[in-house]
């Protein structure tokens, strides 16, 4: 009986195992190498000589590019995460809806998150681009324009185009997953609403958010994790040029580890983006569980 029930308390964590396994070899031993190597003296061929201390984050912290690509990367966050979610919410409200053509309508809301990013990046920066882009080609045919237009003059326009693409790739993700929090709403509460003489925004602000907070919550979280790591559209359109002025966190990061050989401050870039989007994710999840709390 006794050896029964000890079968029955370590059968779980035998099934566990594996997974727990696979957490610490893929997840949790590369993020120890890369705090380790952050703290050491790495030569330019990736060998660790010793204990360098902070060295390597006061070196990246006094770098003048440094506070560039921090500002780029907190900007394209904000903004993708932002606009994304409004976005995303607005069309989960109108889809949720009937009307003729909603199955089509949703299926082409899949093709840009289910696209790779790299394939996306490449066709928006064929399309903006001054020369033979499709967007001047089409304005210059419907008259629009009289001559072809330099959709990117400055730094800050390609990045606004690259803050685009960022959004148009990550709607169809939000609205999905708001929509999946619409469609368990009971229509009961509604109709019940509507008796009461309550009008759209009531319902909406009463309703739909309250109801729908916590898929938001999720959406958003995996959002700014994702976004804020996001790599193939900075890198396809600009690679961070000129003089890191479209940079972020990833592409810096990047460009420091192997065009640069700088390993240890890479390393450092590395900690600080995660510290950051721990402390972000954190706050977020904190506030909005207090609220449902403060709510419920």
């Amino acid at each position: 009986m006794k050896k029964k029930k000890i079968m029955q308390a370590v059968t779980p964590y035998v099934w566990l195992l594996p997974s727990i396994l696979l957490m610490v070899i893929f997840i949790l031993f590369p993020i120890f190498e890369v705090f380790r190597t952050s703290l050491s003296e790495v030569s330019r061929s990736g060998i660790i000589k010793g204990f360098a201390g902070l060295d390597n984050f006061v070196k990246v912290l006094k770098t003048p590019a440094f506070g560039i690509v921090l500002k780029n990367t907190l900007v394209w966050t904000v903004v993708v995460v932002g606009l994304s979610t409004l976005i995303g919410f607005t069309l989960a409200i109108v889809l949720n809806n009937e009307f003729r053509g909603r199955k089509i309508a949703r299926a082409i809301m899949v093709f840009p998150w289910a696209t790779s990013l790299i394939i996306q990046a490449s066709v928006w920066k064929f399309i903006i681009d001054g020369d033979y882009g499709t967007l001047n080609t089409l304005l210059l045919k419907l008259g629009l324009i009289s001559k072809a237009v330099n959709w990117t003059p400055t730094p800050a326009a390609y990045f606004a185009w690259e803050c685009w693409v960022g959004i148009f790739v990550t709607v169809p993700f939000v609205t999905f997953c708001v929509l999946s929090g619409l469609q368990s709403i009971d229509a009961s509460y509604y109709e019940a609403a509507t008796v009461d003489g309550a009008g759209f925004w009531q319902k909406l602000f009463q309703i739909t958010l309250p109801l729908v907070k916590s898929s938001l919550t999720v959406s958003t979280v995996l959002n700014i994790i994702y976004v804020f790591n996001s790599f193939p559209i900075i890198w396809t359109i600009t690679k961070g040029d000129p003089a890191n002025r479209t940079d972020t966190l990833v592409t810096y990061l990047y460009k420091q580890a192997f065009y640069k050989g700088r390993t240890g401050e890479a390393a450092a870039i590395s900690v600080i983006g995660f510290l950051i989007l721990c402390v972000c994710a954190s706050v977020y999840m904190v506030v909005s569980l207090r609220k449902e709390e403060q709510d419920g």
